[in-house]
């Protein structure tokens, strides 16, 4: 159970933080400004400011990640009139450098306020009561606020806000997350194709012996041996050779090789017909790296015929949550690395795929609304664009709760 645990929440979460990098390195190349990436949710047990004005952050709960961007969704610093905030100027330009809200941090000869009025978008400026007299000052461009967590973000006016980057940036900043993703998939596939050794070639009809137990190997079958016929029937590729010993439904058969002419009685395991062999493998360099971007694609097509079936024919039990995630994980970890590092590429690519998809609380969902600003060249209105976003968050909850709940019932059928 502890090593489920600890494979699912490794999976999981390099694939999280994968997907968000790629919107953090793309929000920066568009000129958005990131305040925050966070790796894991909940209390912050570790964080460090970068140069640009990013906060890299660590948090307690090991669950995924998030990119906090200036401007994107709710983003934005929330002062209550009358609260006490505490100001650092700088002494020449006597600008404000830092806004803290927090009472665990203090920091040497800060000027205490009541804050009544502030605007970091396009004014910045700040204005409260100090030493009972109201008063008002400028805010540095790139001040930071310390939130009450202890959290120290800088500001986000408008030229660095999401919104003002061109259309292009915001649509690639989308798409970078579900790229990125499927990156990670091809990659990982790769290594798989390395770590086995090579890549079985499907089109051939030379065949690997696996087992000198089972039945090919004792009816003299060797590897290397290539198939031309059984029964009479020939063979050009696995595909055909697999159909022969299915059909043959445990009965005698004969095989042709170029060599020899064996007769062997296939061996019945799992529901299944074997005799002990597996497609040759292509082992060069470049077998295995095509090996690996064909087995992604061939996932990613397999992903997308499922969701189309879905979306065809309805059903909770055609999905799965983080439950089902857990337990698959669980036995992807019993196999061995290889098939870890496998079931990881395909869930980077189911995520990719997923995320693609055009509600609106997905990255698909934003990247239809940038679509829809382009066709209309002018911007949806920010308050219309989040109420659909809110709308679409909503689904997103109700439909994890009850892919989650259906799980967890499939646990005690």
């Amino acid at each position: 159970m502890i090593q489920s645990l600890i494979t699912f929440i490794i999976i999981f979460g390099i694939i999280v933080c994968v997907h968000e990098y790629g919107h953090l390195y793309f929000a920066k190349k568009s000129g958005i400004l990131v305040r925050e990436f966070s790796i894991g949710m909940g209390p912050k047990i570790y964080a460090h400011q970068a140069k640009d004005g990013t906060v890299y952050t660590i948090r307690i709960l090991p669950l995924g990640g998030y990119v906090r961007m200036a401007g994107w969704g709710e983003d934005e610093t929330d002062i209550q009139t009358g609260a006490p905030v505490s100001l650092t100027l700088d002494p020449e330009s006597m600008r404000v450098t830092r806004i803290s809200l927090s009472e665990k941090v203090q920091f040497e000869h800060a000027l205490p306020m009541l804050v009544t009025s502030y605007d970091f978008e396009r004014e910045l400026t700040i204005t409260g009561e100090v030493n009972g007299e109201s008063q008002t000052y400028q805010v540095d461009h790139d001040a930071t606020v310390v939130e009450s967590d202890g959290t120290e973000l800088r500001i986000a006016p408008l030229d660095v806000q999401y919104q003002s980057a061109s259309l292009a940036g915001r649509m690639m900043t989308n798409f970078a997350g579900p790229l990125n993703n499927f990156i990670l998939g091809i990659v990982a596939f790769i290594l798989v194709m390395f770590m086995q050794g090579g890549v079985q070639d499907l089109n051939s009809n030379q065949i690997t012996v696996t087992d000198k137990n089972l039945p090919a190997y004792q009816a003299g079958l060797r590897t290397g041996d290539t198939v031309s016929s059984i029964n009479g029937n020939k063979v050009s590729d696995w595909d055909s050779l697999t159909k022969q010993i299915i059909s043959s439904k445990g009965q005698q058969i004969k095989i042709k090789t170029l060599k020899r002419t064996v007769v062997v009685t296939p061996k019945k395991q799992d529901q299944a017909y074997i005799i002990g062999i597996t497609p040759n493998m292509k082992t060069g360099f470049f077998d295995k790296i095509t090996g690996g971007v064909e087995k992604a694609i061939t996932s990613a097509f397999t992903i997308v015929n499922a969701l189309k079936n879905l979306l065809l024919h309805p059903s909770l039990n055609k999905l799965g949550g983080p439950v089902a995630m857990y337990q698959m994980t669980g036995q992807a970890a019993r196999e061995g690395l290889t098939t870890v590092i496998a079931f990881m590429a395909m869930l980077s690519i189911n995520l990719g795929i997923f995320n693609l998809i055009p509600i609106p609380a997905l990255d698909g969902g934003k990247i239809l609304m940038n679509i829809i600003e382009g066709i209309r060249r002018k911007p949806m209105k920010q308050e219309y664009e989040n109420i659909v976003t809110l709308v679409g968050v909503g689904i997103m909850v109700l439909l994890m709760i009850a892919v989650t709940w259906n799980d967890i019932l499939r646990l005690f059928r």
